[in-house]
């Protein structure tokens, strides 16, 4: 596997789990269909740029930790800010 598979995978796993198992918000299938084509669409820049393609991955799971992708989803920081809130 390239090296930018697992981060591109853990941004897929993170925003479905954000949006399904801590907001109770219904299954997108685009989320896991999107994140195969940007595995894949990684993994061919990784070839060309490793480096370049390595960085803009981790950059990508980073932000996708602190940004909401769905305006009406929280980020999964805010979701786990709120969750130690409750606990």
């Amino acid at each position: 596997m390239a090296q930018t598979t697992g981060p591109i995978l853990a941004i897929g796993g993170l925003t479905l789990a954000n949006r399904v198992v801590f907001n109770d918000q219904p299954m997108d299938w685009k989320v896991p269909i999107g994140t195969a084509i940007a595995a894949v669409l990684f993994s061919g820049a990784e070839r060309v740029s490793p480096r370049a393609a390595v960085g803009l991955a981790y950059l990508a799971l980073v932000s996708v930790v602190f940004v909401r992708v769905d305006p009406a989803v929280p980020s999964p920081a805010e979701s786990a800010l709120k969750w130690f809130n409750e606990r």
